[in-house]
């Protein structure tokens, strides 16, 4: 018992290091964002002149996003998918300016490049980015890293499918990497305290995915699935519960409703920082109740595929009692999933031996389920 305690603390303490080391979170003023909603569907112009409405037209706007949720997350398929092939870049986002071009690897990359079905205001966003490990065969993955992910992240990973014969294409998620808005120095669009700028963020990344199936498809590969880590797990649920396509998922961290992990989680105290004097949490959940994996759990049982949810014990980002939950809901819905509960934190899972056992789970999983 004692060594589990001295394990344990030694764990919140590494984990908390990880979590604090970077210096250049930005604390960003409290917006509802209406003029973001306007773009959407199911409004058609139809949005308060002022903000004195915005949150009863926002509460009212997600319930009809979860009702009408194939509409919200609909689209047309990119016609001008193309391959570029470029020196592969970083795109760092910590506050260590050495490690923004340390250990960046001398070579070339291939890379899917497609205008996104949603429009931002950002020119560099609105132009798709996904790393392509191509593979002979059917089977390819979707692969989306977790939340300020620098544009190396999981590119081991892809390799790792290449051997299995399985084809990777690791896509950049909005305002990430190359994708990221020139005054910015981390993904702070994607996620932030302005309430419908993040919503639209969720928006096209689920988009996003959904024509990177398109175009897998076009390619010859019919046996597909989706990993995704952190904020990437949200997103790749989100899009697996709307696209019949997706046969096989691995959810890297799971979580139930976006606000929770705001409020509660050390990565994005700065976040709460600038919601906080507007919003408390039950209102911060209504909000963003239309981009919560919690709201979708009836959609994502609507097609057969198999997935396999990971999280960690010692988690301060996502805290284990919501992944838990996660469980508890593939388990209630009778889902067809594996769960893995490993021994460390949210950003320690990124570090060694942790990333190795879930390297491990996770390529073992799309072995033998792709």
């Amino acid at each position: 018992m004692a060594m589990r305690k001295r394990y344990e603390q030694w764990m919140y303490e590494w984990e908390t290091h990880l979590t604090t080391r970077d210096n250049n979170r930005v604390v960003r003023p409290f917006e509802w964002g209406l003029d973001w909603a306007c773009r959407w569907p199911l409004v058609n112009g139809n949005f308060p002149a002022d903000e004195s409405g915005a949150e009863r037209f926002l509460h009212e706007l997600n319930r009809r996003i979860i009702a009408e949720s194939d509409t919200f997350f609909s689209y047309v398929t990119p016609g001008d998918f193309r391959l570029e092939r470029r020196k592969v870049e970083r795109f760092a986002t910590g506050s260590d300016r050495e490690q923004r071009n340390r250990d960046v690897p001398d070579e070339t990359g291939e890379f899917l490049r497609f205008t996104s079905p949603v429009h931002t205001p950002y020119p560099e966003n609105n132009l798709v980015n996904a790393r392509w490990f191509p593979a002979r065969g059917r089977r390819a993955v979707v692969v989306m890293p977790q939340w300020n992910s620098d544009a190396l992240s999981h590119n081991s990973l892809c390799r790792m499918f290449n051997l299995m014969g399985i084809a990777a294409l690791r896509l950049s998620m909005p305002y990430h990497d190359i994708r990221m808005p020139a005054h910015l120095e981390r993904a702070d669009y994607a996620v932030s305290a302005n309430i419908a700028r993040t919503t639209d963020a969720a928006r096209q990344a689920v988009i996003d995915v959904r024509a990177c199936l398109d175009w897998l498809q076009q390619q010859g590969y019919s046996r597909l699935g989706i990993l995704g880590t952190s904020l990437g797990s949200c997103y790749a649920f989100l899009a697996a519960a709307h696209d019949r396509r997706v046969a096989v998922n691995a959810f890297n961290h799971a979580s139930t409703y976006f606000a929770d992990v705001v409020w509660t989680g050390q990565s994005t105290r700065h976040i709460r920082a600038g919601i906080e004097p507007a919003l408390d949490l039950d209102r911060l959940r209504a909000a963003w109740l239309g981009i919560s994996p919690a709201a979708y759990f009836e959609k994502f049982t609507r097609y057969p595929r198999k997935s396999l949810v990971i999280y960690a014990r010692y988690d301060l980002t996502f805290l284990p009692e919501f992944s838990r939950e996660v469980v508890r809901q593939f388990r209630a819905h009778e889902l067809d999933f594996r769960a893995i509960e490993l021994p460390c934190g949210h950003y320690t899972l990124g570090e060694a031996p942790y990333k190795f056992l879930d390297g491990y789970h996770i390529a073992n999983f799309f072995r033998t389920t792709l």
